[in-house]
């Protein structure tokens, strides 16, 4: 494709940036033994995983005002240590494990891929994390974001179209200036809604081994496809 028009890439982040899934069964051995608790930590990573959609749509349907993901995220928690008996855990202790989210490692190629692109188009995240999260998230983890976008400046989730609309506008570019990279169809469904461009990237480890969140069905007209973030730097021709 033509990429002379674009100005900016604005990035997904938990599964697309960063490995959610096995930071939090690393993390969670390791508090295992220093917390002398015991679980599985890749049932309970799924589980925690598995109940960010229903939790955004209660605040989509207003069951619940607007909400941050930290919070979100602590709801799912103290349900899960009820649903596996954590018992005895103080509430520093359960908001540090919430925040294992903040601490979330990159996938092996995300931080060059990143560096790479950033040499020629502006590289943003564009997430339902909070900016806090993701703010804490990048230093942690080294990705070296020019800005951070977040759903929480449109107070809506993704892949509602306002999350998109905000972005670009604070960009002070052009939908069509901006590409949204992600490794989920309805995120990037939503992006092309709006009129930006789209990069899909495979990550098929997201969910385990033999577990790839997405199937794509026939050929998806996105504007590119690749296998990661160094190949999606050499199709952007950078």
């Amino acid at each position: 494709m033509d990429t002379s028009t674009i100005r900016a890439l604005t990035f997904d982040v938990f599964g697309t940036v960063v490995d959610w899934r096995n930071s939090i069964i690393e993390e969670g051995k390791r508090l295992e033994v220093e917390w002398g608790i015991e679980v599985d930590w890749a049932r309970f990573a799924d589980q925690w995983r598995g109940g960010y959609e229903p939790a955004m749509a209660q605040v989509r349907n207003g069951e619940l005002p607007w909400t941050t993901i930290d919070r979100l995220h602590r709801m799912i928690l103290d349900d899960l240590l009820d649903r596996h008996d954590i018992t005895g855990l103080s509430e520093g202790q359960k908001d540090y494990l919430n925040r294992v989210w903040h601490r979330l490692s990159p996938w092996p190629d995300a931080v060059e891929g990143l560096e790479r692109v950033r040499n020629h188009f502006i590289v943003a995240s564009l997430s339902n994390g909070n900016v806090s999260l993701l703010t804490n998230m990048a230093k942690h983890a080294g990705l070296p974001w020019d800005c951070v976008l977040s759903a929480e400046f449109s107070k809506r989730y993704k892949p509602d179209p306002e999350v998109y609309t905000t972005a670009v506008e604070l960009l002070g570019l052009q939908a069509d200036q901006v590409m949204m990279v992600a490794a989920h169809e309805h995120d990037l469904r939503g992006a092309q809604a709006v009129g930006m461009k789209t990069a899909y990237v495979s990550r098929p480890e997201e969910f385990g081994s033999g577990r790839a969140q997405d199937v794509l069905y026939g050929l998806p007209s996105f504007d590119l496809f690749a296998t990661d973030f160094l190949d999606l730097s050499e199709k952007l021709g950078v």
